[in-house]
């Protein structure tokens, strides 16, 4: 029995596990397995939130981090042992695992799959996305929405995702499509990632002839078990006020059924238009969710309007939000291929960024924040992949994000503050601490080229390793192809 160590360059990760347990993930041509190993003792690692220069051994007891202690470099034992259950940590980073706050797990990999060849982009609008998307919906099936979502739910798993928070559609369109295959595949994963369940509204609930069909099939869904999360769209209303209507129903369901509450809001770059947060926040309080709601979180997601404030708006709406519990979530690649796009008949050379500046945001307001990864392979989003560190690696650039604190707050943003955002985390700081559930990535550190090794978690930032191990509760987890 060899010790599990990270494989050779030249062969993909998440390959070399032995003695581990097969997790069946389902009977398909593509199917892959799910491959378990418990790890006991994780030995001579360094620690994202500690010194580069210091190595240290990890105990792991009952999915639980027991133990942190400095490696003693002096040690007599053989550098390697023969017990199954010790990770070879020379060489490597061991950092907190990461953590998608908001992607759409039903509309994933459009692009990808032959049954959707014909709804191509040609404008590359919301409006356009919104109607491919539309058509998309009514070809549907349980077969390709569990196919899909295994391909976005393994991909992420292999980049180090532990958690997620996972929209999928409620309407008269789809009816419990695409809710009855995301609580399939949440049971199917639960060993490896927590899949958190939110019933998504993304068409009107309040206008057109199938709002009250939406509403009432919403309902429904949020009294079904696995189901943690209420979710909804006001901006897509007719009007303002039916739009204050959306939110006043988002809020009081999610009360009512004792919901987290996700609301896509103000995706906009319209300063004629009043933001609609600041509506949000009043009926909040009003409706005393701090009281009430208990432990629920708020996820706002998108809010690109709130990039044209000036200082004295940040500081205003963080008085307004005072105590609720809210965490803004911004989409870089979605934002910015959707926002701010020039007319035909302008030059061009000037764009709005039009996505949330949550590095400043964290930073500069104290406010609570994320990054998350959206859509993926559909006319939302085209491009990406379904590794949160190349959104925080391309946030450097985004953001103008390039200092080492920068750096470590963009990874944060992936990670425990993205946790925390969807009640999934105690602290928004990357910090490793004894008592913590045993959720982590530990990252390889050379293989760079000409001999030059990363050696902290801003240089992982900057350049995003290939070669990870995941451990999910305490245990290795490893996509393998079959």
């Amino acid at each position: 029995m060899s010790r599990a160590q990270f494989p050779e360059a030249s062969t993909p990760p998440h390959k070399d596990i032995s003695h581990a347990k097969p997790y069946t993930s389902s009977a398909d041509d593509d199917n892959a397995h799910i491959l378990l190993q418990k790890v006991r003792t994780i030995d001579a690692v360094k620690l994202s939130d500690r010194s580069p220069d210091s190595q240290w051994d990890i105990s792991i007891e009952n999915d639980t981090i027991t133990a942190i202690v400095p490696h003693d470099s002096q040690s007599t034992l053989p550098p390697t042992s023969t017990s199954p259950h010790v990770l070879d940590g020379r060489n490597c980073l061991l950092a907190p695992s990461l953590c998608h706050p908001h992607i759409h797990l039903d509309k994933c990999f459009l692009f990808f799959d032959p049954k959707y060849a014909d709804l191509s982009i040609e404008k590359g609008d919301f409006a356009e996305a919104l109607a491919l998307t539309s058509q998309a919906k009514t070809r549907f099936s349980a077969d390709d929405l569990e196919r899909r979502g295994r391909w976005l739910i393994e991909e992420s798993i292999a980049a180090g995702v532990t958690c997620m928070r996972a929209f999928v559609e409620v309407d008269a369109t789809v009816g419990f499509k695409c809710l009855d295959a995301g609580l399939v595949l949440r049971e199917r994963y639960r060993d490896a990632c927590d899949v958190q369940i939110c019933a998504f509204a993304q068409d009107p609930i309040f206008s057109g002839e199938s709002a009250a069909e939406t509403r009432m099939l919403m309902e429904k869904a949020l009294q079904r078990n696995g189901v943690d999360v209420v979710g909804s769209t006001p901006y897509v209303e007719a009007d303002e006020d039916l739009m204050r209507r959306n939110i006043d129903w988002a809020i009081d369901t999610a009360i009512k059924y004792d919901k987290h509450l996700d609301l896509h809001l103000d995706y906009n770059l319209d300063t004629s238009k009043e933001p609609m947060v600041y509506y949000l926040i009043d009926v909040l309080h009003k409706r005393q969710w701090v009281r009430k709601a208990r432990d629920k979180q708020i996820v706002l997601g998108h809010c690109t309007r709130l990039t044209l404030f000036d200082k004295s708006q940040w500081v205003d709406l963080c008085a307004k939000i005072h105590n609720l519990p809210i965490s803004f979530v911004g989409l870089p690649t979605s934002d910015l291929f959707m926002m701010g796009k020039p007319t035909q008949t302008e030059g061009g050379g000037e764009r709005v960024r039009g996505t949330l500046q949550i590095p400043q945001m964290v930073q500069q307001y104290n406010l609570k924040g994320a990054i998350g990864v959206n859509n993926i392979g559909n006319s939302f989003t085209p491009q990406g992949s379904c590794d949160p560190l190349s959104i925080a690696s391309m946030g450097v650039g985004i953001y103008q994000a390039g200092t080492k604190r920068d750096a470590e707050v963009l990874y944060e943003c992936i990670s425990t503050r993205a946790k925390e955002a969807i009640g999934r985390g105690t602290g928004a700081a990357g910090e490793i601490r004894e008592g913590q559930t045993a959720d982590v990535v530990v990252f390889e550190l050379g293989r760079c080229g000409g001999g030059r090794e990363r050696r902290t978690l801003p240089e992982i930032v900057y350049n995003p390793p290939r070669l990870r191990r995941i451990l999910h509760k305490g245990r290795i987890v490893s996509v393998e192809p079959q």
